[in-house]
C-alpha cells in the first residue's frame, strides 16, 4: 500500500496561486496513477485530474482546465498540483490518491489516500 502525504495548502487571496505536493512512499510514481480530488464543505470528493503512470494527464474538472496543472518529480517521488487564478469556489480540502490501475474520476477506485491539504481562498 502506497503512503501519500500532501503539503502546500493554505490561505490565499482570490486570483492567487498555490502549489500542492504529494510525497509518495513505498511505491514509485511510474507504477502508479495519481489523482487529485477536492472536497468542498458538505460535498463529496470531486475529481480534478489524474496523471497516469506514463505521465499523461487526464482532466475531469472543467474549471481546472486552464488553471490547474499537474506534474511530478520522479527523483523525489513527488506529484505536484499547481493551482492558479484561484477563486473562493476553489476552497476545500485537496487530496492526492493513488491506484495501481488506470485513471478514473471516481474516488472509490483509488486505494491509497493522503490526509488532505486545506486550501482556503478568501479576501
Amino acid at each position: 500500500q502506497a503512503q501519500l502525504e500532501e503539503s502546500g495548502g493554505g490561505l490565499v487571496q482570490p486570483g492567487g496561486s498555490l502549489r500542492l505536493s504529494c510525497l509518495v512512499s513505498r511505491f514509485v510514481l511510474d507504477g502508479l496513477a495519481v489523482g487529485w480530488f477536492r472536497q468542498a464543505p458538505g460535498k463529496e470528493h470531486e475529481g480534478i485530474l489524474c496523471m497516469t503512470s506514463n505521465g499523461e494527464i487526464v482532466t475531469y474538472m472543467d474549471s481546472a482546465m486552464a488553471r490547474f496543472t499537474a506534474s511530478r518529480d520522479m527523483r523525489a517521488n513527488t506529484a505536484h498540483l499547481q493551482l492558479t487564478n484561484l477563486t473562493p469556489e476553489d476552497t476545500g480540502v485537496y487530496f492526492c490518491a493513488a491506484t495501481r490501475w488506470g485513471c478514473t474520476p471516481t474516488a472509490a477506485e483509488f486505494s491509497d489516500w493522503g490526509h488532505g491539504a486545506q486550501v482556503t481562498v478568501s479576501a
